[in-house]
């Protein structure tokens, strides 16, 4: 105790010793078998300066610490283990040691009590356990250790309890193959129970009877195969015996075989024997190796008649010679939309011409594909098309051959055949032109033959190049072409290519400067009036028309002007000459009377009416008149003259005098006259006459009748007619 002015210091105790001081170790109340325990080595002193070192009996890892306060000083090492069985009964020393000068200071020794299960050792006699069946077998099971003591022992084989033996010595007076396997025994205290190691019993027998073993089985043709003979026996058999059938296979001594390519005449029944160092065992019961393999000998075979035309309907079907495991479907490389599956077989409906070869296979686990069968179709020509030389245009006179040519015929014997516009021409692969010509265009066939039937290739329109020909000038409107109207002109041609330029030329040869097809008159007059012909010409060459004459005709005003002049003038001469008529009778009359009155002799005579002809005859001196070629309605006139008559020709017998002979050639007895005779013309003055007019001219002639003569002079009439 201290105060503030006084100091107490507490008594301590010191001894001085020349030996240090042992340390103390520290054990836990109970140490079990794999179980952690910490054990703690103390020593009652302390000093930093002075290094103090604690060390084990155990080579395990310890912690070391020291502790120094005005209670406690004191150095310890904890050491932390897992104590094994072997632990029991030993001791566990803790030592001092000084590292300075290596030599031991002090120790403290304690002895191990760790709690186990009991631990187990089997004996057997023989020691090998080894025996062949039928010997005896005697086994011990001792205990190496326990702790706390056992309590009970009991045995096992192969993992399970063997009832009623519980005691340490299990014995086997006749052991039997049976009886081998793992052997252990087993005890237990209060910590747990334990297992001993085990020991195999080995019992020695012959081999037991054999079997065989394949893998695999069944097994595909053409697969490896491994047979295994399979046969209990201790020691194992070292010699084997092979089977097939029934009989020995010579070479096969090992417990397996192969088999590398398994065929069909492998199939059949296996079977081994074992032999070991006792002596052989029996042959059991084998094993049959099936081999498994695809339809044998597959074919395709038509059912039809021979030959098969295109579009028939042909049946196959599929056969085999051999199958295992049996055929359970069929397939085919040709199956069309139409075609028609059957059990074993197929339908083709409308077979093509083309269709190649056909095969089937039948299946099991495996297909196998027959030959593939040609149905050797039969069919017409086809893809037959015309070959033209040369490939570029053709030209009028040049040559050019036309050849026929095919892709395939079945059978292959036959015959070509042309056409030109649907008309046979010949027959022949080849169609020649050694100088060809525009009418040798057109379209083109070929036809080619065979004893199925005829193929006609595409139309080939063959075109022939030529320069224009047959030109030629139509004129529309077509009948009478009148002025006023409109006249068109167009050049025709015959060309290839069409003709791309015209020229157009007139009755005096001059080019009219126009280069279209047509020539167009808008209005047409008189003077239009004559012959035009033209020229074609394309890039092969020109070509020349011959001249077409255009005649204009007087339009209705025209000619009803010119009519109403005619007929004025005409109306003018037939006056003129009714009067002259008139005065010349009268001036007959008067020297008729005179001469009645002189020969008191009568004289008569009359006109009859008789139809003239149309065409005007020629006029005398003193006619008038005349005459467009254009019009039908006429104007007609006549001169009448009159032979000398009685009383002015000498009576027979008579002298004539002079004055008579004076007279006669100045006497003008003729009458003239004038008919003016219209056409029947719907369009003239809108009339049309009810009665039908005689087209005809009528002439007179005068018959004189009286004493004397005949006259020496015909009366006649001349006319003529004016037409508009």
């Amino acid at each position: 105790m201290t105060s503030k002015e006084d100091k107490w210091m507490e008594p301590i105790g010191l001894n001085i010793s020349e030996t240090a001081p042992p340390p103390r170790i520290e054990l836990p109340p109970e140490i079990r078998e794999l179980r952690d325990v910490t054990v703690t080595c103390l020593l009652n002193f302390a000093c930093f300066e002075y290094q103090v070192h604690l060390q084990w009996s155990l080579e395990e890892p310890a912690v070391t610490s020291t502790c120094l306060s005005t209670k406690t000083v004191s150095t310890q090492s904890t050491l932390t283990f897992q104590p094994q069985w072997t632990h029991h009964g030993k001791n566990l020393t803790c030592q001092l040691w000084d590292p300075t000068e290596q030599q031991l200071l002090s120790e403290e020794t304690v002895w191990l009590d760790v709690k186990h299960a009991p631990k187990l050792k089997i004996q057997v006699s023989p020691t090998e356990a080894t025996v062949t069946e039928g010997e005896s077998v005697t086994m011990t099971c001792q205990i190496v250790s326990s702790n706390p003591r056992h309590r009970g022992v009991s045995w096992l084989r192969d993992g399970a309890p063997l009832l009623a033996e519980e005691t340490p010595t299990l014995t086997l007076p006749q052991v039997t193959r049976k009886m081998s396997g793992q052997y252990q025994c087993k005890a237990h205290n209060d910590v747990g129970s334990e297992k001993s190691e085990a020991v195999d019993l080995q019992v020695h027998y012959a081999p037991e009877p054999s079997s065989v073993q394949i893998f695999s089985s069944p097994a595909k043709e053409g697969n490896k195969v491994e047979l295994t003979c399979i046969s209990l026996a201790n020691p194992p058999p070292t010699n084997y015996t092979w089977y097939y059938n029934g009989l020995e296979m010579p070479g096969k001594t090992d417990r397996t075989f192969q088999i590398p390519e398994v065929l069909l005449r492998h199939a059949g029944e296996y079977s081994c024997l074992a032999e070991n160092s006792l002596g052989p065992g029996d042959v059991g019961q084998g094993a049959d190796l099936e081999v498994q393999y695809p339809p044998k000998e597959v074919i395709t075979v038509i059912q039809n008649r021979t030959p098969i035309r295109e579009g028939d309907s042909v049946i196959l079907s599929c056969t085999y010679n051999s199958s295992n495991p049996r055929v359970t479907r069929y397939e085919w490389n040709h199956l069309g939309f139409q075609d028609q599956l059957l059990p074993a077989g197929l339908t083709i409906r409308k077979v093509a011409w083309d269709t190649g070869p056909v095969k089937c296979a039948a299946c099991n686990q495996w297909c196998l594909w027959s030959p593939p069968v040609n149905l050797d179709v039969q069919y017409a020509p086809k893809d037959v098309s015309v070959q033209v030389t040369p490939h570029n245009e053709i030209r009028s006179g040049n040559p050019v051959l036309l050849q026929c040519d095919f892709l395939s015929s079945r059978p292959t014997d036959v015959r070509f055949f042309w056409k030109k516009n649907g008309i046979l021409l010949e027959e022949g692969k080849k169609l020649s032109f050694d100088a060809i010509s525009p009418e040798d265009a057109g379209i083109y066939h070929c036809l080619v033959n065979n004893s199925i039937g005829q193929t006609s290739s595409k139309p080939w329109d063959l075109q022939v190049l030529y320069a224009p020909r047959s030109l030629r000038v139509s004129i529309s409107p077509k009948g009478r072409l009148v002025e006023g109207k409109k006249a068109v002109l167009t050049c025709e041609s015959d060309a290839n290519p069409p003709t791309s330029h015209y020229t157009w030329f007139d009755w005096n040869n001059q080019d009219l400067r126009h280069y279209d097809q047509t020539l167009r008159l808008d209005p047409v007059t008189l003077q239009h009036s004559g012959a035009y012909w033209c020229q074609g010409a394309n890039r092969l060459g020109r070509g020349q028309s011959p001249p077409t004459t255009l005649t204009v005709y007087y339009s209705s005003a025209t000619i009803s002007r010119r009519v109403a002049l005619g007929v004025g003038l005409c109306l003018a001469i037939f006056l003129l000459a009714t009067w002259g008529v008139k005065l010349q009778r009268s001036w007959k009359r008067i020297q008729r009377q005179q001469g009645l009155q002189e020969s008191s002799s009568g004289q008569s005579f009359f006109v009859r009416n008789v139809k003239a002809r149309r065409i005007p005859q020629a006029e005398g001196p003193h006619s008038l008149g005349c005459y467009n070629p254009v019009m039908e309605d006429a104007v007609s006139y006549a001169a009448l003259r009159f032979p000398l008559g009685e009383t002015d020709a000498p009576r027979p017998g008579d002298a004539g005098t002079s004055e008579t002979r004076g007279l006669s050639p100045n006497r003008d007895d003729t009458v003239t006259y004038s008919v003016v005779q219209k056409r029947q013309v719907g369009d003239y003055e809108n009339v049309t006459p009810e009665v039908l007019e005689d087209e005809g001219i009528h002439y007179s002639e005068l018959v004189r009748f009286g004493f004397g003569e005949p006259p020496l002079a015909q009366e006649g009439v001349e006319y003529v007619t004016l037409k508009h």
